[in-house]
């Protein structure tokens, strides 16, 4: 067996170890496993594209953390003053409660309670989570600005609780609550859940139109559906009842 000298070419030009000239003029095949010029430009210009865009995210934390709202937005003000006013309904519903022989009256008093508290407990989560207190000197309803008539401190038509947010009963009404009973107790503590419902679905509204925080969105949705159909409800079940206390 002869071998080729290293130093001689071979009769078609070739040199010694390159690949056989195709007749029709086209580039050998790549050997397998080996990657052409172009391929291998491709692979870095993606891991290039993929690095950056990680960096990217990871600097400008806008999509992996969304901005923490600030002290005066509406998120802040509404998560202060919904859970105050989800406090209210609470402590009428937890008075109702108590004092009711109505198993139905019970029973909606027991749901209005639950559901409240959770959503209170979520609102003052959020407060500790963006590292601000639950209360605040800046005056009620500041947050919403003119949305719905309201402005720093307004308040619905008709309502003169000192806290200034829409619906709530004032002290003389929750003291009439607390010493009713019975059907008496019923009676008032529908009458007043449906302005109490009104002025939460009023400052959910305000949320939804301006809150930057999805979930806060989110949340004042669920609260706008819920208790709108709840005062179809609770009208329902006052009229059924005799309707209002006539000095209330």
């Amino acid at each position: 067996m002869t071998t080729q000298d290293p130093d001689v070419a071979f009769p078609d030009g070739r040199e010694p170890g390159a690949p056989e000239a195709r007749p029709d003029g086209d580039a050998p095949p790549l050997t397998p496993g080996r990657a052409g010029p172009r391929a291998v430009l491709v692979a870095v210009a993606v891991v290039a594209l993929a690095a950056g865009a990680a960096i990217g995210l990871l600097v400008g934390g806008s999509v992996l953390r969304p901005a923490v709202p600030v002290e005066g937005s509406v998120d802040v003000g509404f998560a202060r003053d919904m859970a105050r006013h989800h406090e209210q309904a609470v402590e009428m519903s937890v008075l109702v409660r108590d004092r009711s022989d109505d198993a139905d009256v019970r029973l909606l008093a027991l749901d209005i309670e639950t559901t409240q508290q959770h959503q209170a407990g979520q609102m003052f989560g959020w407060l500790a989570g963006w590292g601000l207190p639950a209360t605040s000197s800046a005056p009620p309803m500041a947050w919403a600005g003119d949305a719905h008539g309201h402005g720093g401190g307004g308040h619905v038509e008709g309502d003169e609780h000192p806290a200034g947010m829409p619906g709530l009963a004032t002290t003389e009404q929750m003291e009439r609550l607390a010493a009713a009973d019975g059907e008496e107790a019923d009676r008032i503590y529908l009458a007043l859940m449906i302005p109490h419902h009104v002025g939460g679905v009023e400052m959910a509204e305000a949320a939804v139109d301006a809150a930057g925080q999805p979930h806060v969105r989110r949340l004042a949705e669920a609260i706008i559906a819920s208790q709108e159909a709840e005062l179809t409800l609770l009208e329902q079940m006052l009229e059924e009842r005799g309707g209002p206390p006539a000095d209330l």
